[in-house]
């Protein structure tokens, strides 16, 4: 019996980063850099870059539920990115870089504000979670030189100091939810 994957998107600065966190991650089937929340159709990487479309960088994945949670899935998208920060992810700096979560299902929805309203509870002194959950309304995928841009470049000087540290975190907190390599 097959189990039906879910689709959801996330948002946590740039999505060269996202992705190389995402497709590390067992029960992950799929993941494709793009854009999306915003108003322009079929965007592309410079429209996105000015901060007028009002589209994110995210990203799309599939996942099998039965294998990964979507509990899960947030622990490692608010460990893989600062959450507290408005429109900015490090030197990334626009409404493009926004945290967000474009989800499919209104269990989705209500899973993640749960976990943001749970996140906020337990830190009275830390900076309040400013992540939006949206509907993913539209989905467009990012040119074919953005997809796999870790795998592809990795001795790249961005790869080294931003999106390895990521990895390395996520490796360390998250073993158990790593697939194996052969």
């Amino acid at each position: 019996m097959n189990t039906p994957k879910e689709v959801v998107a996330f948002g946590g600065g740039c999505f060269w980063c996202t992705e190389a966190v995402f497709k590390m991650l067992k029960g992950v089937t799929a993941v494709l850099p793009g854009y999306a929340g915003g108003t322009v159709p079929n965007p592309t990487y410079e429209q996105v870059s000015n901060g007028r479309t009002g589209h994110a960088e995210v990203a799309w994945l599939e996942y099998d539920p039965v294998l990964i949670s979507l509990e899960d899935l947030l622990s490692v998208f608010f460990t893989a990115h600062d959450a507290t920060t408005l429109n900015r992810q490090g030197n990334d700096v626009g409404t493009q870089y926004r945290s967000v979560i474009f989800y499919t299902t209104d269990e989705q929805k209500e899973k993640a504000e749960q976990y943001i309203r749970e996140i906020n509870e337990s830190t009275q002194e830390g900076k309040p979670i400013v992540t939006e959950v949206k509907k993913l309304d539209a989905f467009y995928p990012a040119e074919d030189y953005h997809k796999n841009y870790f795998e592809h470049h990795k001795d790249d000087m961005y790869c080294q100091l931003v999106i390895n540290p990521k990895l390395k975190k996520v490796e360390e907190h998250f073993a158990n939810l790593l697939k194996k390599h052969e």
